[in-house]
């Protein structure tokens, strides 16, 4: 049988996307789904969208009904309380940038105890030092993994990530997309996008 896959594409600074990040892993080993994580940036996708800011700083109601939100989903799902950070949303341009440097093995745990730094503890991950002490806690030469993600080559390939989930008809984070090209936005949807790549993949056996 073909082995079920999908895309799933987050951003840093996406409070939705650290739920999803937090709970796909051992839901998609469940199913059989082979999970590639794509960081990407939502900014220039909503700038071409006519949005300069958040959708949930541009409404304040919306805003705040996110959080009570957040505060209800992970008392749900068992994680930490949720903690606003001091800057929402978080510029995590840094992050991304070292997420795509990451092979895929680093890539998931890196990206879990950002968005751990970020929603549980209410750091700003924009904060060079913080991104830092991620790498080093996870045995990386932080030194040198932040020096690598900030060449022109590798802002280059983050830059063409954000590009190709715009291709794919990505709007807003997290998003994943399975082999068939069928997109499943937001963290509520992980279950059903995982069904749809197990039984596409079961299709094609």
């Amino acid at each position: 049988m073909a082995r079920a896959s999908l895309d799933f594409y987050y951003e840093f600074g996406s409070s939705y996307s650290y739920l999803a990040a937090a709970r796909i892993g051992p839901l998609a080993e469940a199913a059989g789904v082979e999970v590639h994580w794509r960081p990407f940036l939502l900014g220039p996708i909503f700038a071409a969208q006519g949005h300069a800011d958040s959708p949930f700083n541009l409404y304040p109601e919306k805003g705040r009904h996110m959080w009570r939100d957040m505060e209800r989903l992970t008392a749900r799902y068992g994680l930490p309380p949720v903690t606003r950070p001091p800057v929402f949303p978080a510029n995590g341009l840094l992050a991304a940038r070292v997420a795509v440097l990451l092979n895929d093995a680093s890539r998931p745990p890196f990206t879990r105890q950002i968005f751990h730094r970020a929603f549980a503890q209410g750091q700003d991950i924009g904060d060079r030092e913080v991104v830092r002490q991620v790498l080093a806690g996870l045995g990386h030469f932080c030194a040198d993994v932040i020096q690598a993600a900030e060449r022109q080559d590798n802002k280059d390939r983050l830059r063409a990530q954000t590009e190709h989930a715009k291709a794919a008809g990505v709007f807003g984070a997290p998003t994943f997309v399975t082999a068939d090209g069928e997109l499943f936005w937001g963290n509520d949807r992980l279950e059903l996008a995982l069904d749809h790549a197990r039984d596409i993949a079961a299709r094609a056996a």
